[in-house]
């Protein structure tokens, strides 16, 4: 779907507000304050469009209540254009370039990029077990030090760079998550957490992975000291290009990335990644399969279905603070 017909599917408020109720609220409507499935619409001159009232806690609400666009004084409208725009970009959007795109200041444009990006985590820790083949790498992002004459740098370990372990099936899936180095007091837990018992777990000959390998089925290595990238079906290729993407997103892109949201920004390229389907392709009479992303309204479901209980607060400091938990849990 491009610009233009995005555009004419959304033309005014109400378009927005009816979406939003269907993929929110899927089965009907849910009080965001108690879980509560009656309610009805608050009809009277002063109330604003799209407000309920709940039948058992009398509390009101609207569509966005509790989410990352709650209380927002921006028009639904422009949320759903930054969701076009971060759902449909290949590596990303600066706040910069989307504070250009939807018409506000740069700060809001951070704080939607932000939202988004919530629901976008709750999105990859709904995700499962990965099983199949499995890869796991890890991956150092930080900026390059200053040049100082006849100092030479350690690339990754031993820096302050942040540490990040990638796990990616090769069914499609990916998971992305900040850890405190690659040691194997920290990567076993870890890895036991996002991957399944059965998987064939491939990696490269980090000392931690000949451990942790032992928890799974099977366990398959390539040794990059001597050059060795793959051995038949044995490598680490899909989770180094999942690395590959990191790193141009980060160097061409955002440029710079905190490590408080730097959680986000994995969420969000993992979301890209994870919203995709195999395709068969034809070129030369040859036959590949490659993938290619999913439907974008199919993306917006899978993003929005996410959204109550990811609901941000601004801070003091002009940062936003965790998700909020749902029901008042």
């Amino acid at each position: 779907m491009n610009l233009n017909q995005f555009r004419n599917m959304f033309p005014d408020e109400r378009a927005c507000r009816r979406y939003l109720e269907k993929v929110v609220w899927p089965s009907g409507r849910v009080c965001p304050h108690c879980g509560a499935l009656k309610s009805w619409l608050i009809q009277c001159e002063s109330s604003r469009p799209g407000l309920y009232e709940c039948g058992e806690c009398s509390g009101q609400f609207t569509v966005t209540t509790k989410t990352p666009m709650h209380s927002t004084k921006l028009p639904l409208r422009t949320w759903l254009m930054g969701m076009y725009f971060m759902v449909t970009s290949s590596k990303g959007v600066s706040s910069v370039v989307l504070a250009r795109w939807l018409g506000v200041n740069q700060k809001t444009a951070w704080k939607i990029g932000h939202a988004i990006r919530a629901m976008m985590t709750v999105h990859a820790e709904s995700i499962g077990l990965l099983s199949g083949v499995v890869e796991l790498d890890e991956k150092y992002l930080g900026g390059k030090p200053r040049f100082r004459q006849g100092v030479i740098h350690p690339r990754g370990k031993g820096t302050k760079k942040v540490c990040v372990h990638v796990a990616v099936s090769r069914k499609g899936s990916v998971r992305a998550d900040v850890v405190h180095g690659d040691s194997y007091a920290v990567l076993a837990p870890h890895v036991k957490r996002v991957v399944a018992p059965s998987a064939q777990v491939m990696t490269d000959q980090l000392q931690s992975y000949r451990a942790i390998g032992k928890a799974f089925a099977c366990h398959e290595s390539v040794n990059h000291g001597i050059k060795e990238f793959a051995r038949g079906a044995v490598h680490v290729n899909t989770a180094e290009s999942f690395n590959a993407i990191l790193e141009r997103a980060k160097q061409g892109v955002f440029h710079f990335v905190s490590r408080r949201h730097i959680s986000r920004y994995l969420s969000e390229i993992a979301f890209r990644w994870n919203n995709r389907d195999p395709v068969e392709k034809k070129r030369n009479g040859l036959s590949k399969i490659m993938m290619q992303s999913k439907p974008l309204m199919e993306q917006f479901e899978n993003l929005l279905k996410h959204a109550v209980g990811t609901q941000l607060r601004r801070t003091i400091y002009g940062g936003i603070t965790q998700p909020q938990p749902l029901f008042g849990g």
